[in-house]
């Protein structure tokens, strides 16, 4: 499905990503996906799924244009965009840090802007591309202590849409997958009190696999969603359906 394909995810060596650079690999991508503390995780799955790590930062606009100027020297193209490195420091706000909303925002919100900044003029040459941001659904449903998250994955919805408006009309879509409680490292740290709490209002009564955000993310980048663009795919079991 997707041969000759360039494919690039950012944070790919753990959870979600990770499950996302199988995906189009198994596909039949070339893969690139990004890192930046996990070198262990990210050497296991360039070995697994034969992707081609590269260390950068989120907060490096220059090792991102550096990133990007390499694939295209490469291969003289990105076709798709997968915006998927973020961080959670959770905490209630009046004990929150300064450091610590600043460095989410950053990360999740920033970084995803600097991404698509990079990658975008490559696009418009080409007129051609996708782009998928992979939000949560903290952006959509209020979850006492992730003000800091909650506030950059419901920029980040905002700027999908915002995003898909200008470069819509010279034929690149963006799109915005919103994961609920799936099960990776962040919601490991989860106290079994509060899983347990979510679990009972998904109607699915199960926390999300990360395969199952893979999947709609590489159909998003497929030819068979060729008519969407700017919308934003939950993915969450049914979680948003019960909050008013």
């Amino acid at each position: 499905m997707f041969q000759d394909k360039i494919v690039c995810v950012t944070g790919g060596s753990r959870g979600i990503g990770q499950a996302v650079v199988a995906e189009f690999s198994h596909k039949g991508a070339t893969v690139y996906f990004t890192y930046h503390l996990h070198e262990e995780a990210a050497q296991e799955t360039q070995k697994q799924f034969g992707a081609c790590k590269i260390k950068c930062a989120q907060s490096d606009q220059t090792e991102i244009d550096k990133t990007v100027e390499l694939i295209y020297e490469r291969h003289g193209k990105i076709d798709v965009l997968v915006n998927n490195a973020g961080i959670s420091i959770d905490q209630y706000l009046m004990m929150m840090p300064v450091d610590d909303w600043m460095r989410v925002m950053d990360t999740n919100i920033n970084g995803a802007y600097r991404w698509a900044k990079a990658v975008c003029r490559h696009m418009l040459s080409a007129s051609s591309g996708a782009i998928i941001n992979i939000a949560s659904i903290s952006g959509f449903v209020g979850i006492g202590g992730q003000t800091n998250y909650a506030a950059s994955k419901g920029a980040l919805i905002a700027f999908t849409r915002s995003l898909a408006a200008e470069l819509g009309p010279k034929g690149i879509r963006v799109n915005a997958v919103v994961p609920g409680f799936i099960d990776t490292d962040m919601t490991a740290k989860m106290p079994r009190q509060i899983k347990l709490r979510n679990k009972d209002r998904i109607l699915l009564k199960r926390f999300g696999s990360p395969q199952e955000v893979a999947h709609v993310v590489s159909f998003l980048a497929s030819d068979k969603s060729s008519y969407i663009v700017g919308q934003t795919v939950v993915v969450d079991g049914g979680l948003s359906s019960t909050v008013p």
